[in-house]
């Protein structure tokens, strides 16, 4: 990587600066000591040679290392979008979903990261049709990645009469939010709905229409946000969204072009493909793709995922290694 590399970045700009003033200042140093006959004096010169190698080896370390990190926080982003949405199962269904953001939330807070709703869609039993949220935290997305996926529950549902065991869906997405998308939507390809932000009670409650859809007209992709008071702000986090679905997308097709010539593909990480099994009557999760089970129910979801979520990685990672 040149200097201008390093200058065009504004995280190692000053530092780049730093370290031109001090090739500068070798270069003045190496002239000095080739010109001067007097040894004491040559000697001096290379020795402020030396310092400034020095010096210069400890900027260009520090540049690498800010150069490094952001490269892991864009493959890692510490911010993500969490949507979950009610699969089969109808009201059972919405409670589960509910469940599972509950349970990401909780396992949000035992890990100190933040979490707050952006959009949701209850249901009369009390559940979720749909939710998004975003979570902010150091190593949020690379914890949570392989969690997108069809949840499934098997249990007894308060409203059996007959103690049959149903079996609903809900569906989870982890979308990475990541600082540089190179994506562009033109005006025509966006449309773009308002609407009155539903809560609870108060003066100000729904009176404005601060609500904001985005629908991208080529992928039908839609995205919602109603947590923010302006239309701007939630205009703005909308976008952010939309985008980071557009770039998501883009990479899960590069992704899947690549993984269809790979004998030993273990999973696609799409929304439709089945990957966890809680069966509350025999207090087991079993992950589909690993072929393991846990009898955590209680535990797990009251946000106590360590394990399974560890699991789970160790396999995709021994899985790129073979």
């Amino acid at each position: 990587m040149n200097l201008e590399d390093y200058k065009n970045n504004q995280k190692t700009r000053f530092y780049a600066e730093q370290y031109e003033q001090l090739l500068n200042r070798k270069a003045e140093s190496l002239e000095m000591s080739e010109s001067e006959e007097d040894p004491t004096m040559k000697e001096m010169a290379l020795e402020e040679v030396k310092d400034i190698e020095s010096q210069a080896d400890a900027i260009k370390k520090q540049m690498d290392e800010i150069l490094e990190d952001e490269k892991a926080e864009d493959d890692f982003p510490n911010e993500i979008i969490l949507e979950v949405r009610a699969g089969a199962g109808g009201d059972e269904a919405s409670l589960f979903a509910y469940e599972l953001a509950e349970m990401y939330s909780r396992y949000s807070e035992k890990k100190g990261w933040q979490i707050s709703k952006v959009s949701e869609s209850g249901s009369e039993a009390g559940g979720y049709k749909e939710a998004t949220f975003e979570i902010h935290g150091k190593g949020v997305y690379k914890a949570l990645r392989f969690e997108t996926g069809v949840h499934r529950v098997q249990r007894i549902p308060a409203t059996e009469k007959q103690g049959r065991i149903h079996t609903s869906t809900a569906s989870v997405a982890i979308l990475p939010l990541r600082k540089k998308i190179n994506i562009e939507i033109k005006d025509d390809e966006l449309e773009v709905e308002f609407s009155r932000s539903g809560g609870a009670g108060g003066q100000n409650v729904n009176k404005v229409e601060t609500a904001v859809r985005l629908i991208h007209i080529p992928t039908g992709i839609d995205v919602r946000s109603t947590a923010e008071r302006s239309q701007q702000k939630n205009r703005d986090r909308a976008m952010s969204i939309l985008l980071s679905k557009l770039e998501q997308k883009r990479r899960e097709e590069e992704e899947a072009k690549y993984a269809a010539n790979r004998k030993d593909q273990v999973g696609t990480g799409a929304r439709s493909e089945k990957i966890r099994t809680y069966n509350f009557p025999q207090n087991r999760i079993t992950d589909h793709r690993i072929s393991k089970s846990w009898h955590t129910i209680e535990t797990t979801m009251a946000g106590d995922l360590e394990d399974i979520l560890n699991s789970v990685e160790d396999f995709y990672e021994n899985q790129e290694k073979e």
